[in-house]
């Protein structure tokens, strides 16, 4: 099902794309169709650089439950007694 609802997040960090690090400006989130993972649907990640007038862009497309393992596992890495 797809819901053509998209969430756009601010971030701060680098991303790489090819073999440079470029800085982190956004994501947007979205569970549609992907473009080339074989399922009918995925949770999608575009992580942009949108600094420039060409933005860099590293897209991620994920099978619905391994995108809730890996939320899980943010979570709990974020969860526990990190020095910073």
């Amino acid at each position: 099902m797809c819901t053509y609802k998209t969430e756009i997040v601010k971030l701060s960090g680098s991303i790489k794309t090819n073999s440079k690090w470029n800085k982190l400006s956004k994501a947007t989130v979205y569970f549609d169709h992907p473009y080339n993972a074989p399922y009918e649907h995925s949770l999608n990640i575009d992580f942009i650089d949108s600094s420039n007038s060409f933005s860099q862009r590293v897209a991620i497309e994920l099978n619905p439950d391994d995108a809730r393992e890996l939320a899980f596992k943010i979570q709990e890495l974020l969860n526990t007694d990190i020095k910073l």
